[in-house]
Order: structure tokens, then C-alpha cells, then sequence
């Protein structure tokens, strides 16, 4: 399953050629933001802090991303996503071995004011990205992302080992694949060439060292970073405020249209525009989902993702109702991402790699109506998921069927053959004979209350006893990174544009952070590592194949959806378009009431 060096070469050299086409959209220029422009928007749950080594919360990155930057970033508009110069001055260099990539920092462009810099204006450097990757490596950071570092940066495995059996990283050590030839240059080395690394540059966002060491285990709550927003207001789990950055270098709203009507709208109005133009992010934790609805149709919100629930009242046959689009409610609908419920296999019920094990995890993953969850909890904005790489992504195979079908006979059948028999009680008992309860846990708001309650009828139809533990999704976050809890419910959205991304989720060095269900299998990792050293094409698609029929194999998820997604926005706001990877376009937009 190797590529030839040949294909990866020539692969890189088209991307780059591509890519380039993208290195000039974001000139600097004056300040733009006017703070009398205001963006009001909600999260439908808390983040987890902003230290983004730490955290890949949808909710924490989407604000990561208006504070920090990386070398390169996403092209608001190209469809495949395009990445772009960020804080490098142009696409990396790479070496004619694939496995060098060099980069030029931008000079200039400085820090956010932070008590860390002991009043002294603070410059990124080339230094600050190879801390950032140095940070990623330490394993007391058990960052969700490590992988992407360790496995890939020449000599990194060697220094997180050694940290681990000390249990202190050392981040003055010379690590062979890290270079900082000078002030604004940075080198890395890597183990293979991979085609896909040059996505981490984009998703990876530089830290300045003296703001890590000042905050401590508090930096989540300290986020300073280089771009267009600054965190002003921080309540947990109930409010964050962000200003403009007002020594942000700024840039002209200058995008290419995919030749859209969507996108021809956008660029007529926002083309030649001095960015960033609003002033002021105001985001408000609104967990239930009519309380969101009503505060948008208020007009208390300027954009919501439209909950499911209120989408009947919203869309007819998938286009906005009449009323809403005389208002000039516009509607942005797109597929995103994938719903699954994980198994954590470590745990004492549900975990394990035995047959009777694999059996009750089949079971239960069969019993589940994804049907039944989408009529009633996502009102039609859904489909039944067959992979979990989803629509949109690189590698994404139409065609692919999941072996684990809804069946709930057949998964009173499987449970029968392993020895889950019923008791007295009704109930099926383990196969000593002790209780089995299976406890799947989940937030408080309206959806999670009617997920569960479809579980409940699954489970009991095939005589498995279920508890439901309610606690926030944060609370639920921190306890399924400890690997504590058995099942939780999760979407996967957005990151990187390549579908292999989709599976890093199950990748065995990953346990206890991006790993939550803590899954280990050789046959995975080896086939998963090798995909990652592909080109993007038929033979990584068959392998990427192979690598999620081992999933079914082994059953750590029960996969249920893919989701659609339906984005609303009042009149007023210009220049959204929703990306895959863009979380936090407050940059792009404007307000003209």
C-alpha cells in the first residue's frame, strides 16, 4: 500500500500550483472594523476553553479561530476547499523529497497587549509556530491533535516517549524535524511525505511561549492571539464577547465566485471591501433550541444555525416559507458531517474485544432507529448515514453500504447466540449471569431528551436495561476525555477537507483525547497510517474502505447520520457563506442595517 514517491511528488507540486492561485487574496491593509457593528449569534452548548492544543470542541475552535492565526488558512470560497497564505508570506516551499516543507513568516504582525508581554510589543516569530508544534507533543497536554505531529514530524515520536517516562517535556531540546533557521523562518521535516499535511499548517495556530508559561493551566480562559478579534468578555457557558483587534493588519475582501448565484451575490456585496468590518462578536450559550429560533425571528440574533426542530415551521419542501423570504431571510443548506454514538472500550459493560463483546455492541448499534430519529428529532434534515467519512469529503464513496443495518430482530438473535439471556425480570443479564445495564449519557436540552428516549425504545425492544445520565455537554467532554464515559452521542464537523480526517477519531494513539472511545486495533492503525502517506485517489479510497469495514468489524460506534445543515440569516448581514472548515467568518462579513 505504498505510493511511489513519483505520484506523492507530482501530487504536491499540482496542489502547490493550485494553491498558489490563492496567495494573494488578503493584501493588508488599514483597520476597517467599526465597533457600532455589532454580530449577535448563539452556541447551542459551552465551549471548553480557547488553548486549542488542548481542545478540538467545535464550539472552543469556532472561537480559536477569530483570535489566533496559522501560517496558512481556508479561501472563503473555493469549492474543493484551497488553502492560502495566512501569516506566511506565500505557500511553503517543498523540498523535491516531499518531506520538507519551508515556510517565511510575514514581519510585522504582532501579538495582541497581554500583562505576559510585561508591556513590550510582541512580534510572531518563526519560533512561536515551533513552539506551538512542541506543545502538541507534550503528553501532559493530551492534545486531540497530537497525532498529526508525532507520527508525522521527523524525531517527535522519540522526544513525546521520552517525556512520557519522565514525565517532563523538555521544550529547549533540538528536535530534528523543527528548524528555525532565523527570525522569520520556519522548517519541518517529516517522517514520509504526506500529501494531506499541508492542512495542519491551516489548522494549527501559533502561541506565543510567555503566555502559556504566565497563564498556566488557566490559558484557556487567556486566549492572545494575532488576529482580527481579541476575547473582552469571557462568562462560561453563558456568554462570550469579542472585540476587533485594532492593530489587525486587515485585508480586502477580494474572493474568486464558484460561479454560483450564491457566491455572484457575495462578491457584489462585499468585493473591495477593507476587512474585517464588524467591530463586535456578542455569542450567547442558548441551549434549548426554540428559545435560539425565537431570538433569531426576534431579530435578537443575526444568524442561528436552524435547529431541526424548527425547521417545519421554517422551510416547506427545503426552501424558506414564504414569509421568511419577503422579510429577506436568506437560507444557506448544505450536508455536514456525521452523528454517531461511541463506545468507550475500556469500559467493564460495553467495552472490550472479545466476541460476546463485539456481539453486544453489535446489538445495540442495530437496535438504534435512525429512521425514528430523524422524523422525530431532526424533522427530515438528515439521512440515514452509511460511512462515516460523510458527503463533501475527499475519498467520500456514494456508493458504500454499512454492514450494520437497523435490525432489531436480528439483534435479539445476536444477543441470544452470546449467552445475554432475560432473566426473570424480562431484562437481559450478562453472560455469568450478573445485571447488564447499559448507560448511555447525554446533555440537558430538547434534542438529547428525545435521542434518549428513542434509545430507551430500542434498547427495550431487544431487553437491554438503559440509563440515561444528564450532564452538560462540557461536563460530559471533560469525563469522556478521562475515558469515563461508556456511550455519549457525538457530531463530527468540519477540520480538515480530506475524509481521512473523519477516521482520525479512531486512530489508537489518540486515546484518552481525539480518541474518546479510547479504540485500539493494530489492523486500523497500520492501515490508517499507510492511507496517510497516499495520494488522494481509487487506491487510497479502496484502503480507506478496508479501514472502515474494520470499524464494523469491531464496532466501537453506532453510526447514525448525516446531517444537513440549514443556516439563516437576518437581511442585514452580508457575505456568509458557511465552510467546512471556516468556523469563526465574523472576518468576512458586514452588517448594513
Amino acid at each position: 500500500m505504498k505510493m511511489k514517491m513519483t505520484s506523492i511528488l507530482n501530487f504536491l507540486r499540482r496542489l502547490a500550483g493550485a494553491l498558489a492561485l490563492g496567495a494573494c487574496l488578503l493584501p493588508a491593509v488599514g483597520h476597517a472594523a467599526d465597533p457600532n457593528k455589532v454580530l449577535r449569534l448563539a452556541f447551542e452548548a459551552g465551549d471548553d476553553g480557547f488553548d486549542r492544543v488542548r481542545t478540538s470542541s467545535l464550539y472552543s475552535t469556532w472561537v480559536v479561530q477569530g483570535i489566533y492565526e496559522g501560517l496558512l488558512t481556508f479561501d472563503y470560497l473555493a469549492d474543493p476547499a484551497m488553502v492560502v497564505p495566512q501569516t506566511a508570506e506565500a505557500l511553503p516551499e517543498i523540498s523535491n523529497d516531499g518531506k520538507t516543507y519551508t515556510f517565511k513568516i510575514k514581519k510585522g504582525i504582532y501579538f495582541t497587549d497581554d500583562p505576559a508581554f510585561k508591556g513590550k510589543k510582541r512580534e510572531l516569530v518563526a519560533q512561536d509556530f515551533a513552539y506551538t508544534l512542541r506543545r502538541y507533543m507534550d503528553p501532559k497536554n493530551r492534545s486531540p491533535d497530537a497525532s498529526d505531529i508525532v507520527e508525522k514530524v521527523l524525531g517527535a515520536q522519540a522526544y513525546t516517549s521520552a517525556a512520557m517516562k519522565s514525565g517532563k517535556f523538555d521544550y529547549d531540546a533540538p528536535i530534528p524535524g523543527i528548524e528555525v533557521p532565523d527570525r522569520y523562518t520556519l522548517r519541518i521535516h517529516l517522517v514520509h511525505p504526506d500529501p494531506n499535511f499541508i492542512y495542519t499548517f491551516a489548522l494549527t495556530y501559533a502561541n506565543a511561549r510567555e503566555v502559556i508559561e504566565f497563564y498556566g493551566n488557566d490559558t484557556g480562559s487567556h486566549p492572545v492571539g494575532t488576529g482580527p478579534y481579541m476575547l473582552q468578555q469571557y462568562v462560561p457557558r453563558s456568554k462570550i464577547v469579542l472585540v476587533a483587534n485594532p492593530d489587525y493588519r486587515g485585508f480586502i475582501w477580494d474572493f474568486k465566485s464558484t460561479g454560483t448565484d450564491w457566491d455572484n451575490r457575495l462578491v457584489k456585496e462585499m468585493k473591495g471591501k477593507k476587512m474585517p468590518q464588524i467591530g463586535r462578536v456578542e455569542i450567547s450559550i442558548i441551549e434549548e433550541d426554540q428559545s435560539r429560533w425565537l431570538a433569531f425571528d426576534s431579530a435578537q440574533l443575526d444568524i442561528i444555525d436552524l435547529a431541526d426542530t424548527a425547521a417545519p415551521k421554517v422551510l416547506e419542501k427545503n426552501l424558506l416559507k414564504k414569509d421568511f423570504a419577503d422579510r429577506g431571510i436568506r437560507l444557506f443548506r448544505y450536508p455536514e458531517g456525521i452523528t454517531f454514538t461511541y463506545f468507550n472500550m475500556k469500559d467493564p459493560v460495553v467495552g472490550g474485544y472479545t466476541k460476546e463483546k463485539i456481539a453486544l455492541r453489535r446489538a445495540i448499534a442495530m437496535s438504534y432507529n435512525a429512521k425514528e430519529e430523524i422524523a422525530q428529532v431532526r424533522f427530515g434534515q438528515a439521512m440515514v448515514a452509511q460511512s462515516v467519512i460523510p458527503p463533501g469529503k475527499v475519498g467520500f464513496n456514494p456508493n458504500y453500504r454499512s454492514s450494520i443495518a437497523y435490525d432489531p430482530e436480528l439483534a435479539a438473535k445476536l444477543l441470544d447466540h452470546f449467552g445475554y439471556k432475560r432473566g426473570a425480570d424480562g431484562w437481559r443479564r450478562n453472560p455469568d449471569g450478573s445485571p447488564l445495564v447499559i448507560k448511555i449519557h447525554s446533555a440537558p436540552n430538547a434534542r438529547d431528551k428525545a435521542r434518549m428516549e428513542i434509545w430507551k425504545r430500542s434498547l427495550d425492544r431487544i431487553g437491554l436495561r438503559g440509563d440515561y445520565p444528564v450532564s452538560s455537554f462540557a461536563d460530559n467532554l471533560k469525563a469522556a476525555y478521562r475515558c469515563e464515559l461508556p456511550m455519549w452521542g457525538l457530531g463530527r464537523t468540519g477540520g480538515s477537507p480530506d475524509g481521512l480526517g473523519s477516521l482520525e477519531s479512531f486512530y489508537g494513539p489518540l486515546s484518552g483525547s481525539g480518541n474518546l472511545g479510547c479504540y485500539k486495533s493494530d489492523v486500523f492503525d497500520n492501515a490508517y497510517r499507510d492511507a496517510q502517506k497516499m495520494v488522494p485517489g481509487p487506491e487510497r479510497d479502496k484502503l480507506m474502505e478496508t479501514i472502515q469495514r474494520q470499524l464494523e468489524a469491531d464496532t466501537p460506534l453506532a453510526l447514525h447520520l448525516w446531517r444537513v445543515r440549514n443556516w439563516v440569516t437576518q437581511p442585514w448581514l452580508k457575505g456568509f457563506k458557511k465552510h467546512q472548515s471556516l468556523y469563526a467568518d465574523w472576518m468576512y462579513l458586514d452588517i448594513e442595517r
